[in-house]
């Protein structure tokens, strides 16, 4: 969606009114109006982004998004999956069918796209869903045993005092 356009026109509408002040009033006016742009289309970026939030918001499954591309914004539209029990990823072991109660919750995840392209390739490989994919990955990173002391360098630490 190109922005040019508004921009433009609320340059014009800000010189308009301006011009019946004093030269003083337009030439501060003709200054606002060289800056406007980038404020513009933040604002104006702001405004689809809640619009788009709204509309997802009312619609039963589908999203409508907003993108950035270069300077202007874009408007992405998912429609629903025609069947919501293939987007379900099915538990991979009894212990987990036993933590899922059976609800569902709906998130919007941003990834790089190379994440993305190496999770839709490793999905594929495991003949899954991007979606059962994920659920896994999330599931099997919150069974590992987390322990906060640990280095992020590496298993070994050591802890004391030298004296040279």
């Amino acid at each position: 969606m190109d922005l040019s356009d508004y921009v433009d026109a609320l340059r014009r509408h800000l010189t308009t009114a301006a011009a019946a002040g004093t030269e003083q009033t337009k030439e501060t006016a003709r200054l606002l109006a060289d800056t406007l742009e980038p404020a513009v289309r933040l604002a104006v970026t702001d405004a689809l982004s809640a619009m788009a939030a709204e509309v997802t918001a009312a619609w039963d499954g589908g999203l409508v998004d907003i993108r950035l591309r270069g300077r202007d914004p874009e408007v992405v539209v998912v429609p629903a999956p025609e069947q919501e029990h293939e987007e379900r990823a099915e538990p991979t072991d009894d212990a987990e069918a036993g933590e899922d109660d059976g609800s569902v919750a709906r998130i919007s995840l941003r990834l790089p796209e190379s994440v993305k392209s190496r999770a839709e390739a490793a999905a594929a490989a495991a003949g899954i869903s991007l979606n059962a994919w994920l659920v896994r990955a999330v599931a099997a990173g919150l069974r590992e045993p987390t322990d906060p002391s640990r280095s992020a360098r590496g298993p070994r630490r050591y802890s004391g005092f030298a004296r040279s």
